[in-house]
């Protein structure tokens, strides 16, 4: 069979995304484009290998034989080019990266002064919700991978880089706003706004209120921190955020951090990787890059320590 590097990686996306659009979005070709990968790839297989009704796409059984295929051939593929570039001894090649969704406030303010460093990287970041970023570290997808709380049921090494403060944010008006030193007890007597169960944030949270025997009501679930934000400004209720979702709108009139005994709650962020994985050259400059820069890179995000 003539099947092409190219074919294999279009059909690997379309594959994992299950759209053609999604495909040539992330491939950065048009949507004809991977139409013609796939046919050019059906007629040397010889057999149909994705189903399509409406704009969903699945796999057929040749399909999904070519894809456990796929995705094994390509990471091997890419630990050659990795291991081409190491040999080279050069700060070059790939680096993939998956991150929680709330590293987005900080995340560019490392890979930007990296990339200036190191302008022959060519970096992939994901941002997903812990669940799906957990889904990806499971099957081994990516080099790095970036949370608040890494899994205590995986075999992976961990280190923190970051100081990730915990900070209870309120409407400006709200009857504690003014108030200093509040005793945690007084957080039982309000309604919070939360991310989805899985959150990393919500974990910490809930196991902060257990710890303190205190009760947790929670009146919402809200899939984004924006939209958290809007929702205690709607005075809605009250919520516990990473201090860098607070990076765009320090000024913001309508909401207020509260100065509640304990608070800001000092957690780190982490970047992990799968254990006994050897880090590409990429990855181990990427890394220490981190540990040298990743403070200073952000300051905003320093806080006191807890009472």
């Amino acid at each position: 069979m003539r099947v092409t590097l190219r074919q294999l990686r279009t059909f690997e996306a379309l594959a994992r995304l299950e759209s053609f659009s999604g495909a040539a979005h992330e491939l950065h070709v048009s949507q004809p484009t991977v139409s013609k990968q796939i046919r050019l790839l059906y007629q040397e297989i010889g057999l149909p290998l994705v189903e399509q009704i409406g704009k969903k796409v699945s796999l057929t059984e040749a399909g999904r034989e070519l894809y456990a295929t796929c995705i094994e051939w390509l990471r091997t593929w890419s630990q050659f080019e990795q291991t081409i570039a190491d040999l080279k001894g050069m700060k070059r090649g790939s680096l993939k990266i998956s991150a929680v969704t709330t590293t987005k406030y900080f995340m560019p303010r490392i890979l930007g002064p990296f990339l200036t460093q190191y302008p022959e990287v060519d970096i992939s970041m994901e941002v997903l919700n812990r669940n799906r970023l957990l889904e990806r570290l499971h099957r081994n997808e990516d080099d790095l991978y970036i949370m608040g709380v890494p899994p205590e049921d995986m075999d992976v090494e961990t280190e923190p880089f970051l100081d990730n403060p915990l900070v209870v944010l309120a409407p400006a008006e709200h009857r504690l706003a003014k108030r200093k030193r509040i005793p945690f007890k007084e957080l039982g007597k309000e309604s919070f706004l939360m991310r989805e169960r899985g959150s990393g944030t919500r974990m910490a949270i809930e196991r902060l209120f257990r710890e303190r025997n205190v009760p947790l009501d929670i009146k919402m679930e809200l899939g984004s921190n924006e939209a958290i934000k809007q929702a205690v400004a709607g005075g809605l209720g009250l919520a516990l955020l990473s201090k860098s979702t607070l990076t765009f709108d320090p000024g913001r009139s309508e909401l207020t951090t509260l100065d509640v005994q304990g608070f800001p709650v000092m957690r780190a962020w982490h970047v992990v990787r799968l254990k006994g994985k050897p880090p590409s050259v990429v990855a181990e400059t990427f890394l220490q890059f981190l540990r040298d820069h990743a403070q200073l890179l952000t300051p905003h995000l320093q806080g006191t320590k807890e009472h």
